[in-house]
């Protein structure tokens, strides 16, 4: 595995991380405790979860869930805890947890601290919020996207130094080490940025946003601002919710899949998408690759820094995404890439 700053926290990080989100409802208990064993044994270091895991569906009743696991497993693990950089999230407005409250500057010391009992740890590696408070242009979001609905500047920077003084005394208590957005825009990173410096609180180190083949929003401004300020990508559906392994072309729905769960996969199952699934199969298939690999192994050939998360629901779907680590791509498949993404952009 590649090893990544993490921002500019001194933590360092592997460039595959360990998605979780399925552990508590479709992942078994023991099963996800297999796995963080297993990822570490093919190297990895890097697990993320979040207060309002698990999800498909995402329930109030089962909000935490997931770091309860990850909790049970450290609480045997002892001293291989230490093995690992735990990423969490608070969660956003709307959300089921406490309500759909969000968080400012009050919730969040109260949600640190409900994240570390679940977990059963002394301290939260990368704590991260899950959305903008003020709205997002994620989850397909961006196809309608007006700010003009946002509260003004001033409102929204008196948010940011909220968050930015609850991540402060967190930090300062020992109880988190570097902090994140997840979910942001190039302008709420920045501002971020530019408020943290000039007060000399604790600055973004990571931004978790959706990146794939199929989905590249990321590729411009975001890109040049993470590149600059040494903030990581942290990329979710690297495979796109599992459309990108195939498994869903002509209309195929294997029973327990994301898409049997939720039909319309959260917005990505538009009438394009199979169609343009297709040109990138078709590439893997023409230069001898398996479509999981060539996904995972295309995002470490982009001009900035990404830890790629990947969730699996089954020990067989890990072993699956672990066999294809050392796969790289040649020139000839990312000319491929990139004359199928110019004649195909944006999917969904």
């Amino acid at each position: 595995m590649k090893m990544l700053d993490l921002g500019r926290s001194g933590l360092k990080v592997t460039d595959w991380c360990l998605g979780t989100m399925t552990w508590g409802t479709h992942t078994p208990e023991a099963e996800a405790h297999a796995q963080i064993d297993r990822a570490a044994e093919a190297g990895i270091n890097f697990m993320d979860t979040a207060e309002m895991y698990p999800v498909n569906p995402v329930l109030e009743e089962t909000t935490g869930k997931t770091e309860e696991v990850i909790g049970t497993w450290i609480a045997k693990a002892g001293a291989r805890r230490d093995d690992w950089v735990i990423a969490t999230k608070v969660s956003g407005a709307g959300a089921p947890a406490r309500g759909g409250e969000g968080y400012d500057r009050d919730i969040i010391p109260r949600t640190v601290n409900a994240s570390l009992k679940r977990l059963q740890t002394d301290r939260i590696d990368l704590y991260q919020t899950h959305g903008p408070m003020r709205g997002t242009y994620a989850f397909r979001q961006n196809w309608t996207f007006d700010p003009r609905k946002q509260p003004s500047k001033a409102e929204v920077e008196d948010h940011m130094n909220g968050v930015l003084d609850a991540m402060d005394a967190v930090v300062k208590a020992g109880k988190v080490r570097a902090w994140g957005l997840s979910n942001e825009s190039a302008w709420g990173t920045a501002e971020f940025l530019r408020l943290a410096e000039a007060r000399g609180l604790p600055r973004v180190a990571s931004i978790q946003n959706e990146y794939s083949l199929l989905c590249r929003l990321f590729d411009t401004d975001l890109a040049e601002l993470c590149h600059h300020e040494d903030v990581l990508l942290m990329a979710y559906s690297p495979l796109a919710a599992g459309i990108l392994t195939g498994k869903y072309q002509g209309g195929a729905l294997p029973e327990g899949s994301r898409m049997a769960i939720n039909p319309s996969g959260g917005g990505r199952m538009t009438d394009r998408v199979l169609p343009v699934t297709q040109v990138y199969l078709d590439i893997a298939a023409r230069h001898g690759l398996d479509p999981v690999h060539m996904a995972l192994a295309w995002l470490r050939t982009r001009p900035f820094k990404i830890s790629a998360i990947f969730g699996a629901t089954t020990f067989a779907q890990l072993e699956h995404i672990l066999a294809g680590e050392a796969v790289t791509l040649s020139e000839a498949v990312l000319e491929d890439i990139e004359a199928a993404h110019k004649a195909n952009p944006m999917p969904y």
